[in-house]
């Protein structure tokens, strides 16, 4: 089906008998920036106050598997907008890159279809979307006018998320159901130092994973980390008290998640859980069971696919993503399709930190009992390495600056704390397989264990299998991500 033939579909189905269009729900689509899925009350987290993240999770679904496809800014969002994974969306796929006008995106066909469309904070990008033949804003239209009065921390934006929905609202045409992507700004760097400990959170509570280094400037900067997804949470939970007054709640899907993990060493811009691994949780009125947690494996592919269905309209043409409405329906627990039992997340591009424009590109699997890694080009540096200044100003530029990155990187600490500091900051060998349920924080490689070998071998011919299935230039001997523009300086 061409793009022509969808629109005169999606026309069709937006102008069809009215009880079906008044059926259609609107969609809530709140995504904060850099929260790895650990950290939600919903889970257990001591370290975080999410009452509007365990609301939605608690009156709907909570996904324990979800994954995005790149734990990178942009190309998670182009993912989450085209139903396609990052090798399939060409500028798409990279961060500062560029939006292909060719690939269909969600919020553009639910408009087409009669869907008031906007957003506020962060949408896609960053990138330059004009630059791909776009005459519309990937997200809808901007809502960014009010600001908060007041003081705030530093690092957090004054972006009054919930008075631009308000407004988003006001100008919603009568009878027309709607669909507002509410992109936090938070818990993305830079943060408050001690912002944490200010707000009532302790060192103790903050135990870092064994990849950082064990010492009160790490546990702090957890805390900081911590303390912005409790703000943007407050934001989410107003969002949801303004749809509740106005008695639209019940007839909203609201999916709350994140684009990609915390901006930690090992974390974001890694294909390791700390980077990939989301939080997810679906409320959907009476139509989903409540109080349900859901272990099948699901994407962020899966959301555009599954706003489409909800709307009565068609999968994007050629989305990788399926629609999770048959996991929401279905009223069980746990494991519900059992062909959803792994993950493909991929990363090519996110700063400018090695000579020529190189990537460092990575493919993965995730299954419940393994991580599998492929490193394309293990002679470069995974996080640009010590030596060569990146588009971010920074040595090693792939990883975050903060109060972490610092304490790791310092001479001193090179050597006191070596593991950490390898594993965070060293190179990596063109494999990488760990075994979940022995290693759950992925520090112990075993791709070159003999014992391993059937394991290792059975996941690569998996994922090699996959990947040429869906057309990845990657797997076909071709690299044209280092040939893409690196938009920098665009206003978001």
């Amino acid at each position: 089906m061409n793009r022509r033939d969808f629109l005169t579909l999606t026309a069709g189905l937006a102008s069809g008998c009215g009880s079906r269009s008044a059926a259609r729900p609107n969609i809530l689509f709140a995504i904060a920036d850099d929260q790895s899925w650990l950290h939600t009350g919903a889970l257990g987290s001591k370290l975080v106050q999410t009452p509007a993240f365990d609301r939605v999770a608690r009156e709907g679904v909570m996904f324990t598997h979800s994954f995005c496809a790149a734990p990178s800014c942009t190309p998670s969002r182009s993912a989450i907008l085209t139903g396609r994974h990052i090798w399939q969306v060409e500028e798409g796929g990279v961060l500062h890159g560029a939006m292909p006008s060719k690939f269909p995106l969600f919020p553009h066909l639910l408009e087409d279809a009669g869907y008031h469309t906007g957003f506020t904070g962060k949408s896609w990008g960053p990138g330059n979307w004009q630059a791909g033949g776009l005459k519309r804003h990937p997200c809808g239209k901007e809502y960014n006018q009010r600001s908060m009065a007041g003081p705030i921390p530093k690092g957090i934006s004054n972006t009054d998320y919930s008075a631009n929905f308000q407004d988003f609202l006001a100008a919603r045409p009568a009878g027309s159901p709607f669909c507002f992507w509410f992109g936090s700004r938070e818990p993305h760097r830079v943060y408050e130092e001690g912002l944490g400990l200010k707000s009532g959170k302790k060192l103790e509570d903050a135990a870092p994973p064994p990849f950082w280094p064990d010492v009160p400037e790490v546990r702090g900067d957890i805390l900081d980390y911590c303390a912005e997804i409790d703000w943007y949470d407050r934001q989410l939970g107003r969002i949801l008290s303004q749809l509740e007054r106005t008695g639209e709640l019940d007839n909203t899907l609201v999916v709350v998640t994140s684009d990609n993990g915390m901006p930690f060493p090992r974390a974001k811009v890694n294909l390791y859980d700390w980077g990939v691994r989301m939080p997810l949780a679906i409320r959907w009125g009476k139509r989903v069971a409540a109080g349900r947690v859901v272990d099948d494996f699901v994407s962020h592919t899966d959301f555009a696919p599954t706003f489409l269905e909800a709307a009565g309209l068609p999968a994007p043409p050629g989305a990788a993503g399926r629609s999770l409405l048959p996991l929401l329906d279905s009223g069980k627990r746990g494991l519900v399709e059992t062909q959803r039992d792994c993950a493909f997340p991929a990363l090519e591009r996110h700063t400018l930190c090695r000579p020529d424009g190189a990537t460092y590109p990575m493919r993965a699997i995730r299954t419940r009992e393994f991580l599998y890694i492929r490193n394309f080009q293990p002679d470069r540096w995974p996080t640009g390495g010590p030596t060569f200044l990146s588009s971010n100003k920074t040595f090693h530029g792939d990883v975050d600056a903060g109060p972490t990155k610092a304490f790791m990187v310092a001479p001193e600490n090179q050597s006191r704390f070596a593991r950490p500091y390898e594993l965070g900051f060293g190179k990596r060998p063109g494999e990488e397989l760990y075994e979940l349920a022995k290693d759950p924080y992925q520090v112990q490689n075993l791709a070159a264990d003999p014992a391993y070998r059937p394991a290792k071998e059975r996941l690569w011919t998996r994922l090699e299998a996959y990947l040429k299935q869906t057309g990845d230039p990657r797997i076909e001997g071709r690299d044209p991500w280092r040939g893409y523009v690196y938009y920098q300086n665009v206003p978001q």
